[in-house]
């Protein structure tokens, strides 16, 4: 294990490098914030040791600068000030933990084994491969030093290239080792994030076959073209091996050559109809910079004309690489650069920024490459209305991201200004603010709104994006609290993934808290300091009844009190971590013992934190929402399937199994549903597999809202979707099911052609226990009543008829 120690106190240094050192880690040391965040971003870490009070960064800036370039390596902060005000600022920076100053030895060698547990969950090995390096803790590919900007799913294909570089890989088997068991899309998909993973590799100086088509097998990693001697990657850490569960059956699936997807022709499209309706605006302001270098040639050039050519080279600086006029990008920045290097400007300036113009000129005469580098990307499925405020004095970059939040289901507002999009606040609290920092016109930039922002209570999640790209305003945006910092030009879909990623992360308020503690009074304070947030809570004061309560609430976070009657929170912690069903659920403690053995024997326990009493309200929400979007994060990844918004397979074959068992120790009754979508193939192949896509994921929305919390809804793969409904009558399930019918009878979709075209489904149900007492059995009696409504006509639900 590599720990990473930043500290600026040399006596701490040697305290913790002996201990650590006894303790066989591999210690690295860094004496200042500088070097520390080099070191961090440079190296692969288990686990960070980082002092708040460092010199010329400081390590909560640290922190959150990690955080916002997706790094999740465990990191304990030491801080020297006791006070609750500094507490909660480390808390909010989204800590693991902490450790107050002057600290007791033991107690941080205690945590540091309890973080670097948590941390070994998901630690892979690094691979170097040739040019190409992996590095897994910060889950980031580079190519002779330059890193690929890939999406999730491309970094898993890639991984799994590289991982296996002697095999081929059909397209079945791809879906089946990217995607959770069977909730896979079609095999088009892989030949977009197959095309869309080569064209970024090019990008980086890669041969065009690196990846390599075996026809009539699949895809392999083209060692050859890797130019290395040795063809095994080089792998530094511990082998993790990836099995193949369908060898037989991969030398028998067929590729076909890569071609345009619709989804690719959508794109296309609406971006150059996009650049049709605006490029005049364009040449208006490039006439406007024209103007200026005119007047500047006659010593006419007024503050005010150079002022608006700033800022329409600024602008355009922005824009034009949108519809992939790169150079053009670069271009602006340097006319934008040259227009405000100096208080008079010369002649010899004002003829380069013609020279500048005349390029510029040739390059918007041509047509703009109209492929956007990741088309695959699809916007995270958020399941509520959302509110964005996009504040930008770039009109036409801001009606493209509006126009792609209005598809996935965001009401969104433009405000080309400071003082308006301050009004705009007024009327209606935004979910999430889409912020430019640079307004040529505005005395204020937006480092200033961003401040009263993240001042709020609670604050409002900012996303930066701008055309600078400064380290230094980079960190001014980490330690403002910026959730999020994007560089112009950015494809609205790159924007619209950082926003889905930011506002679920951000939605933990209605998260479900179970509270063990055998004190009513305290039930009732934590009841008073955490309802009013919104979460849905369920007190309990008899740890006896807490196995039945856990299963019937199926809480998103446990808080448990340290020493109860019978069972303590210990036993009751231990228990939750030996069932693989709630072994990742947060947990938290709280005691008023302060000693450090206690505080030992929780954390080996495995909880995930510890708040001592008396309760402090601003502490205790601060960990609570803490520890409930570290945990979001990781469920969202492992649970629920990213087209429909819905639990994925695996996750529902777990929650089934539990209902079950509840049905069968409360005798209630319990039904499983199976649904298929009528003539699913006939939709993908008459309308294109994108039409499907949008009939699946609108499917989704349907389900989520046609039942009940409690209730399980899944998609198991491609068209088939099940739904686990527990404590409910036979008459119950029928009418909720008949009324899904009808509201999927009503919605209309149209396809990219402008075709209207409308869809069905058919169902069976099962009932437990006549039908099957396991979640295989009740699965196959639901499909054979299924088969019995499709043979029937379609557009019904059957329940199963026993001969």
């Amino acid at each position: 294990m590599k720990i990473l120690i930043v500290e600026d106190d040399t006596n701490i240094i040697e305290i913790l490098r002996v201990a650590l050192s006894e303790k066989y880690y591999l210690v690295e040391v860094a004496p200042n914030g500088k070097k520390g965040l080099e070191q961090a971003l440079a190296t692969a870490y288990d686990l960070i040791v980082l002092d708040v009070s460092l010199s010329i960064i400081d390590g909560i800036s640290i922190y959150q600068h990690l955080r916002n370039q997706g790094c999740h390596i465990p990191i304990l902060l030491l801080t020297g000030k006791a006070n609750i005000a500094k507490t909660i600022t480390v808390l909010d920076a989204g800590a693991d933990d902490y450790v107050l100053e002057p600290f007791n030895l033991e107690e941080l060698l205690s945590k540091i084994r309890a973080l670097l547990r948590r941390g070994m969950i998901s630690r892979t090995p690094i691979i170097e491969f040739g040019a190409l390096h992996l590095d897994p803790s910060s889950c980031q590919i580079t190519y002779q030093g330059k890193i690929l900007p890939l999406t999730a799913k491309e970094y898993a294909l890639l991984e799994l290239l590289l991982r296996n570089s002697q095999r081929i890989f059909s397209q079945s088997s791809l879906l089946e080792h990217l995607w959770s068991l069977n909730e896979i899309p079609s095999e088009n998909t892989v030949r977009a994030y197959i095309k869309s993973l080569r064209s970024k590799l090019r990008k980086v100086g890669a041969k065009a076959d690196l990846i390599e088509t075996v026809y009539g097998f699949g895809y392999r990693l083209n060692t050859k073209e890797l130019e290395v001697g040795n063809v095994q990657p080089k792998i530094m850490g511990t082998e993790k091996l990836i099995h193949s569960r369908k060898a037989d059956e991969e030398s028998e699936d067929r590729l076909l050559p890569t071609t345009h997807s619709s989804i690719e022709q959508r794109i296309k499209s609406q971006l150059a109809g996009v650049w049709e309706r605006y490029q005049n605006k364009y040449r208006d302001r490039l006439a406007i910079i024209k103007q200026a270098v005119k007047y500047l040639l006659e010593n006419k050039l007024t503050e005010d004309l150079r002022q608006q050519a700033q800022q329409q080279a600024h602008t355009l600086a922005g824009s034009l690489g949108t519809f992939g006029f790169d150079n053009a990008t670069c271009l602006c920045q340097n006319i934008e650069k040259i227009l405000k290097s100096t208080e008079t400007l010369s002649q010899t300036q004002a003829e380069e920024i013609q020279i500048l113009l005349l390029e510029l000129q040739k390059i918007l005469e041509q047509n703009p490459t109209l492929i956007p580098p990741q088309l695959d990307v699809q916007t995270a499925y958020l399941n509520q209305e959302y509110r964005l405020l996009i504040v930008d004095d770039d009109l036409e970059l801001a009606q493209q991201v509006a126009a792609e939040a209005t598809i996935a289901g965001i009401e969104t507002v433009v405000a080309e200004s400071i003082s308006t999009a301050r009004l705009a606040i007024a009327c209606s609290r935004p979910d999430i603010v889409l912020l430019d920092l640079c307004f040529p016109q505005s005395p204020e930039d937006g480092f200033a709104l961003l401040a009263e922002l993240t001042a709020l209570h609670p604050p409002i999640p900012v996303l930066v994006f701008t055309s600078q790209d400064s380290f230094a305003e980079r960190v001014k945006v980490a330690r403002m609290g910026g959730k999020g910092f994007l560089q112009k030009p950015v494809f609205p879909s790159e924007i619209m993934e950082a926003i889905a990623s930011i506002l679920q992360q951000s939605n933990t308020s209605s998260a479900k808290l179970l509270i063990v503690d055998d004190d009513p009074q305290i039930l009732d304070i934590l009841r008073t300091i955490l309802q009013p947030w919104g979460f849905t809570l369920t007190l309990l004061d008899d740890p006896q009844n807490f196995w039945d309560t856990l299963e019937e609430f199926i809480p998103d976070m446990l808080i448990l009190d340290l020493e109860m009657p019978n069972f303590s929170g210990i036993d009751l912690c231990q228990v939750v971590r030996n069932d693989p069903h709630w072994s990742n659920l947060p947990i938290l403690f709280l005691s008023a013992h302060r000693d450090t053995q206690v505080v030992q024997r929780v954390f080996a326990a495995g909880a995930d934190d510890y708040v001592t009493k008396p309760i402090v309200e601003p502490e205790l929400l601060a960990r609570v929402l803490c520890r409930l979007e570290r945990s979001q994060i990781i469920r969202k990844f492992a649970e629920i399937d990213a087209l429909t918004g819905i639990t994925n397979r695996r996750k529902s074959a777990q929650e089934l199994t539990r209902l079950l068992h509840l049905a069968e120790r409360q005798s209630q009754p319990f039904y499983f549903v199976v649904l298929d979508l009528d003539r699913f193939k006939y939709i993908n192949d008459q309308y294109g597999h994108d039409a499907g896509d949008q009939v699946l994921s609108q499917l989704g929305k349907l389900l989520k809202q046609s039942f009940r919390q409690e209730d399980v809804v899944a998609r198991w793969g491609g068209e088939e979707f099940v739904i686990g409904l527990y404590g409910i009558t036979q008459q119950q399930v029928v009418k909720r099911l008949n009324h899904l019918l009808d509201a999927l009878r009503r919605l209309e979709f149209t396809t990219s052609n402008q075709e209207n075209f409308t869809v069905t489904i058919s169902g069976g149900v099962a009932e437990y226990p006549k039908d099957g007492h396991d979640v295989q059995t009740l699965y196959r009696a639901a499909d054979t009543a299924l088969y019995q409504a499709k043979a029937a006509g379609r557009d019904q639900i059957f329940l199963l008829t026993m001969n």
